[in-house]
């Protein structure tokens, strides 16, 4: 059975484009694949922890290999536990609004709190860093405001650290093969806002059904 992880990073459920989209997809991947089970997280939720001083803490005992005390142990546990939804998919989705040139803040603290020494990469002295979610395969629905391909002519395509950054987390941590689904000029006004939804839906149906 294929288990379908969507990272909702949009606080908007009804008007957000992002996740329109990647809703898009998963439908028709679940059409596709009828075993599919779909797994949610929404990081609006509430839900995250904080990386407080006792998880620092085991960070830093991890890396110097010196043993956790029961605080940091739980700290720790609690940050497996996060990423390990990650490692039980097969397929992740993520749904990521542009904010201010680049990610959620809540999609960040995700990324902060998983991305761990032994968690979801490795280090060897020899071979040096090493992604742990291997053998999987992400889709990426980003929503903009405005325009930011490199045909539209304006500078807004040299402030795009929305999509650099979320595609380069998942390669470090292992995840190569990764496809964009991209919904833009969504400020737009109305029309112009439905046809780059549907355009985007259509694309995702159509990745879906290739996959």
């Amino acid at each position: 059975m294929t288990t379908l992880l969507h990272i909702a990073c949009s606080p908007r459920r009804e008007r957000s484009a992002s996740r329109e989209v990647a809703l898009a997809y998963i439908d028709a991947y679940r059409a596709a694949q009828p075993g599919t089970q779909v797994d949610t997280l929404e990081l609006w939720d509430g839900a995250l922890p904080e990386f407080d001083a006792h998880a620092m803490a085991a960070k830093y005992a991890g890396l110097n290999g010196t043993p956790l005390n029961p605080q940091q142990e739980s700290a720790w546990a609690t940050l497996r536990a996060l990423a390990e939804r990650l490692r039980r998919a097969d397929v992740l989705v993520l749904s990521v609004p542009l904010w201010n040139f680049s990610i959620p803040y809540k999609l960040k603290q995700f990324i902060d709190l998983v991305t761990q020494k032994d968690i979801l990469f490795s280090f060897d002295p020899e071979s040096g860093l090493s992604g742990l979610l291997r053998d999987k395969r992400a889709v990426v629905a980003y929503a903009r405001g405005l325009d930011y391909s490199a045909a539209s002519g304006t500078p807004a395509r040299d402030f795009d650290f929305q999509k650099p950054y979320v595609e380069a987390w998942l390669r470090f941590v292992g995840v190569e093969e990764v496809h964009a689904l991209v919904v833009e000029k969504t400020l737009m006004g109305s029309e112009v806002d439905t046809a780059a939804r549907d355009a985007a839906k259509a694309e995702a149906r159509r990745l879906a059904a290739a996959m």
